[in-house]
């Protein structure tokens, strides 16, 4: 098989032989997909389209919003078009785009969500130099310091994956997922391994740690407001955004580092459904839940409608 040339196709899993199995794949894959398009569009317009949401946090949240929009449109119209036409295909350059798109997507997720934590943290330990600090200039740098990364980080790792050479070309994965990718590799691909784990386990760790500690912060200084709303109040905006960052790092962490098998399992692909997929659906739900602005802003614009 030619190693790194576009002259196969990869073979992705396939849920069920049965043609009646694929179609119900098909609903169900459906139904996320319009859920999370639906939801994640009214927080976009929610925030784009009122005037009292244009704030740094709901600046975020938009662009958080657009970021899982993306990452789930990578991989699930994709994958509901091989069970519908009843096959497996997907092109070498195919993979390759969707492989980068992937990472991109996900990776600007995780670095969005680190700042937004950077954002809480000046909102409630330093208010009163908050609209100084977190002005709408150093915002959009921000952001798009998040974007650009992201991008880095989406070649970085497809530029390592797509340098083996293949034995095989099926991917037990529903989408072109980077461990599944290497464990196709005719030589040894320990080195690769190596380096996306310690890519991965650094940017993660970083993160992580980086938002552990503005938490801590946060919630000492939260722990000493004197009043009960004011206490409910920033614990309110707080814990969606660390709800969402756990969901998606822990379950990501162990798709992403855990040793994979030739065999595919149950527990690998509900790991994979839960980041890629869950993740996206859950954010809008999660923010909309214990937002009252974002219920609000969302009940505003469909009442235009």
């Amino acid at each position: 098989m030619p190693s790194n040339t576009s002259g196969f196709d990869f073979l992705l899993l396939e849920f069920s032989d049965v043609w009646e199995l694929q179609i119900l794949h098909f609903l169900v894959f459906l139904v996320f997909y319009v859920a999370t398009l639906s939801g994640n569009l009214l927080i976009i317009f929610a925030v784009a389209f009122n005037h009292h949401l244009h704030t740094p946090m709901y600046f975020f949240l938009m662009n958080l919003a657009m970021q899982d929009l993306g990452q789930i449109s990578v991989i699930v119209p994709k994958s509901m078009m091989n069970s519908l036409m009843n096959t497996r295909h997907i092109s070498y350059s195919g993979c390759v785009a969707q492989v980068f798109l992937f990472v991109f997507f996900l990776g600007s997720d995780i670095f969005l969500l680190t700042v937004m934590a950077y954002d809480r943290y000046i909102a409630i330990c330093n208010p009163f130099q908050y609209e100084m600090i977190m002005n709408m200039r150093d915002c959009i740098k921000m952001v798009g310091t998040t974007w650009i990364s992201g991008l880095l980080y989406g070649a970085l790792h497809t530029t390592g994956t797509f340098t083996i050479s293949f034995c095989s070309n099926i991917i037990n994965q529903f989408f072109c997922e980077i461990p599944r990718l290497l464990n196709l590799a005719c030589s040894d691909s320990f080195q690769i391994e190596l380096a996306a784990l310690v890519l991965s386990v650094i940017m993660l760790f970083g993160c992580f740690i980086f938002i552990i500690v503005t938490y801590i912060h946060i919630f000492l200084v939260v722990l000493r407001i004197p009043s009960v709303q004011g206490r409910k109040k920033a614990f309110s905006t707080c814990l969606p955004h660390l709800t969402v960052f756990s969901i998606l790092v822990f379950t990501g962490s162990i798709a992403y580092l855990m040793p994979t098998s030739k065999i595919p399992s149950h527990l690998d692909l509900a790991l994979s459904v839960i980041y890629s997929m869950i993740s996206p659906l859950l954010n809008p739900l999660i923010y909309s839940m214990r937002n009252q602005e974002i219920k609000v802003g969302v009940k505003k614009l469909l009442r235009i409608k």
